[in-house]
């Protein structure tokens, strides 16, 4: 197309202009930021700091297929009634929404042992924090390895 056919006709593109238009559409996940990690976390803490230890966040560091991915968290607790786990949170750093997972349990549970199976969008660290009774955070951290995302629509 001409200079002056363009210039005539305003509304028409050419091929080009076309293929760089769609090139900006195409839609990718969302990148997480370990800002927006660290807010998630400070968000279900209260702004508290977790230490890290007493929790251990069981999922493989190389995962195939992140559309179901097993997970298990286990807390290092007696689970008395003055000393258990009140709640279990998961994070993600890549994931179009931060929180994962959320847990409650209380002393008549046993043992603080939570498990199920959660979606990827990529490569990623989690990170399990628990809540205890004594209102302090602890939590432990993995980085895992995705083959093939899931989540990215």
């Amino acid at each position: 197309m001409s200079a002056a056919d363009r210039a005539a006709n305003p509304s028409s593109a050419t091929r080009r202009q076309w293929l760089l238009a769609g090139a900006a559409l195409v839609v990718r996940p969302a990148a997480g930021t370990p800002q927006e990690l660290a807010a998630a976390i400070q968000a279900f803490t209260g702004g508290a700091a977790p230490r890290a230890g007493r929790v251990t966040l069981d999922v493989s560091p190389l995962v195939e297929n992140g559309n179901t991915v097993p997970m298990t968290v286990t807390v290092d607790s007696p689970m008395t009634a003055a000393d258990h786990v009140v709640a279990i949170a998961v994070f993600n750093e890549r994931n179009p929404q931060r929180e994962v997972a959320n847990f409650f349990i209380g002393p008549r549970a046993g043992r603080a042992v939570v498990a199920s199976r959660i979606r990827l969008a990529t490569s990623q660290q989690l990170v399990a924090v628990a809540l205890m009774s004594d209102g302090s955070h602890w939590s432990h951290t993995i980085d895992v390895v995705v083959t093939l995302a899931a989540c990215i629509e």
